[in-house]
């Protein structure tokens, strides 16, 4: 079996334990309270992750550990409490459809911060995403509670600023899986922390929960995190972010299924725009990069 075919493979396996790991996660919420949860998966992540640097005999001493602690503090340590909390509020599967906007965010923070040009095509997949996330929250229906919509958003937005912190990081050379590990580990430890500090309902420990939260942690977050940049090494880029446009989709119909959550026809729509306007940036994305080939 070719390189290639076993990356595309595993980009399939990747997409669809990314897409379920949202229903699994909002069934675990049954059983514990948002932050706990966040502490708990964060903790068998990191552990999970540093045995793999150890396995694999990658470098385990962290590098630019202050870029470390930023990172983690945003991409495991606000995002996951966002995450959960917009999911106790929320669908799954429209909360996966909010939170995976992040690449337009992404889009708009690296023009500021890493220099990276809005060009004029990928405008058009911005303006495309953002009617799709007005048509889903609905400003105009007032009576509605918006609090998980804007929770998905602002979670979209953490994901989207840590991307940045992380390119800033690749750009020094840096191994990537060994500050995924150490990130998470950091933001492990900030977890627990306000766990501490914010009361909330004991854990309702069962066989049910355990195994629900053995799937985000070491499933969906360890294995998740070794398939991508395991996938990175081997395929482009853009072709590796397909995975982010399968994700929602996975999510959205795994949670119709299991959890019969429904969604109105303006609803709908809106989650077609958005992933209309993900689709065309990586089209755009993939015809940069074969005009910059020699």
């Amino acid at each position: 079996m070719s390189q290639n075919l076993r990356a595309t493979i595993a980009l399939v396996v990747l997409t669809l334990i990314w897409g379920y790991s949202w229903v699994t996660a909002k069934l675990a919420l049954q059983y514990v309270a948002p932050f706990a949860f966040s502490a708990q998966r964060a903790t068998i992540g990191a552990s999970a992750l540093l045995l793999a640097l150890v396995i694999m005999r990658r470098p385990l001493r962290p590098q630019l550990p202050w870029l470390v602690a930023l990172n983690g503090a945003l991409q495991t340590g606000l995002f996951l409490c966002l995450q959960s909390w917009a999911l106790v509020e929320g669908g799954a599967g429209k909360t996966s459809v909010l939170i995976f906007t992040a690449p337009i965010w992404t889009l708009f923070l690296a023009w500021p911060l890493l220099g990276e040009r809005v060009r004029n095509s990928q405008w058009l997949a911005a303006a495309t995403t953002l009617i799709g996330l007005a048509l889903i929250i609905a400003p105009w229906q007032l009576e509605a509670s918006p609090l998980a919509k804007i929770l998905g958003v602002l979670t979209a937005m953490t994901w989207a600023a840590s991307t940045i912190i992380a390119k800033r990081a690749s750009r020094n050379g840096i191994d990537m899986m060994n500050f995924n590990a150490w990130q998470m580990a950091f933001g492990a430890v900030l977890l627990i922390a306000v766990t501490a500090c914010v009361p909330e309902p004991a854990t309702r420990w069962s066989g049910e929960y355990v195994g629900l939260l053995l799937f985000t942690s070491l499933i969906s977050t360890g294995l998740g995190w070794f398939l991508w940049f395991y996938i990175l090494e081997r395929l482009p880029a853009w072709e590796a972010s397909l995975s982010v446009l399968g994700v929602p989709v996975v999510a959205t119909l795994a949670s119709r299924l299991q959890l019969g959550e429904t969604s109105t026809d303006v609803e709908l729509a809106g989650m077609l725009l958005i992933g209309t306007g993900l689709a065309l940036l990586s089209l755009f994305n993939w015809r940069q990069q074969r005009r910059a080939l020699p």
